[in-house]
């Protein structure tokens, strides 16, 4: 994780706590700054991409590795 911020770990959280989470780090981080968001949860796979889009973070990357979500969120 050398190339981001900060990191959050949302797995065990079910809908909507992995984005009210990650949307109360953001606001704690300076513009440009990254978060690195890990969720199990089904719906992130909608709501984390949703946020980003709504809020105007950019969300760099999303990977799928078996049931554990990495989403990279830049801060705008």
């Amino acid at each position: 994780m050398s190339d981001t911020d900060h990191s959050l770990d949302a797995t065990g959280l079910l809908c909507p706590l992995p984005v009210l989470k990650a949307r109360k780090r953001l606001q704690a981080l300076k513009a440009g700054e990254t978060l690195t968001v890990q969720a199990d949860d089904p719906a992130a796979i909608v709501d984390v991409p949703h946020f980003c889009a709504e809020a105007g973070h950019t969300l760099i990357s999303s990977e799928l590795h078996g049931p554990i979500q990495t989403y990279v969120i830049r801060k705008s």
